[in-house]
């Protein structure tokens, strides 16, 4: 038996609920990431709250960098890193034109996603005849992840 579009639409709405508070993280922490607000680097030091949503973002862990991390890392044979030449702090590589062309079309994607989800989630509320559904699907996809995470 063939799904009308009806039931097409319907299960759509319900997907897209559950799954749009994580669409919006990720598009929210992936645009931080992209110009590397998530990280130290040179005289720049992180909000801590961009630390944690990266880390989270990256590694599936609500940890600044600092968190987890008491000095550079270890060489491979378990003794510290040397220290980074000074010079690399004071001049970091030059990012080539199309990097930064593709970073800044990156975040209008990410804005466009954003802004596209909330729309979706707005429609999903208005539109849909069973509303308690959706707002319960969209409970529990903001709310799965956190307990997870705290378990």
């Amino acid at each position: 038996m063939a799904l009308k579009a009806a039931g097409l639409r319907q299960i759509h709405t319900y997907i897209g609920a559950f799954i749009a508070p994580s669409v919006l993280f990720f598009a929210a922490t992936g645009a931080l990431q992209l110009f590397s607000l998530h990280e130290a680097h040179g005289d720049y030091k992180p909000p801590v709250l961009f630390e944690k949503l990266g880390a989270l973002h990256k590694d599936q862990a609500f940890a600044a960098e600092s968190d987890h991390h008491d000095g550079p890392p270890p060489s491979a044979h378990g003794a510290k890193a040397a220290p980074a030449d000074d010079d690399d702090h004071d001049h970091p590589p030059a990012t080539p034109p199309r990097a930064w062309a593709l970073k800044w079309l990156f975040l209008t994607v990410a804005i466009g996603l954003i802004v596209s989800t909330v729309l979706g989630v707005w429609m999903a509320i208005t539109l849909s005849r069973r509303k308690a559904v959706v707002w319960t699907l969209l409970i529990l996809g903001a709310a799965l992840p956190i307990l997870i995470l705290v378990l």
